[in-house]
């Protein structure tokens, strides 16, 4: 198997391909190893420098800590990831551990609706996630997640591309901000 990886904006943030489906269902962000029982995660968040995993459907994001270089770390996380799926292991994750069940309301499906469509995809390119949390007075509050969470183009993103849109398409949206 031959784990590739990709840049993202975050300088601090670096993309695994391993060529493999790393969660079948939703998204998992983790910052630290007593939050899971995997194996992988766990065994990554052990690293020197390693600030935090998010896995993303083929792809898993790893964010670092400012004076750790990737020449550090780079070769020991491919490994971990090889031995992994060596061990015949399909998924690092086989369910969705973020799924909260809540009774939105209407404009909350849209919002989460264009979230998922419009936004989503593009995010995940560059490893990172954007999940919907709350809608409150005009304003929609987003969490950011892997590669986008401390990138210092985030701002930007949210505010030119995320807000842009959702107050294009939902005229009661008057803002978006980041938890």
């Amino acid at each position: 198997m031959f784990v590739q990886t990709e840049n993202t904006p975050n300088p601090n943030s670096l993309k695994f391909l391993p060529g493999k489906i790393v969660s079948n269902n939703g998204s998992f962000e983790v910052t630290r190893k007593d939050e899971t029982n995997n194996e992988l995660i766990r065994n990554i968040l052990s690293i020197n420098g390693v600030e935090g995993i998010f896995l993303g459907k083929d792809f898993i994001s790893i964010n670092k800590y400012d004076d750790t270089s990737w020449d550090e770390i780079k070769h020991i996380i491919i490994s971990l990831i090889n031995d992994f799926y060596a061990s015949g292991k399909e998924f690092v994750i086989e369910k969705d551990l973020n799924e909260e069940t809540k009774n939105l309301k209407e404009i909350e499906k849209k919002i989460v609706k264009l979230l998922d469509e419009k936004i989503r995809p593009a995010v995940a390119k560059d490893g990172g996630d954007i999940k919907f949390k709350n809608f409150e007075n005009g304003v929609v509050k987003v969490q950011l997640q892997g590669s986008c969470s401390g990138c210092p183009s985030s701002t930007m993103t949210l505010k030119q591309g995320v807000q842009n849109l959702l107050c294009h398409y939902i005229p009661e949206v008057k803002g978006v901000e980041a938890i």
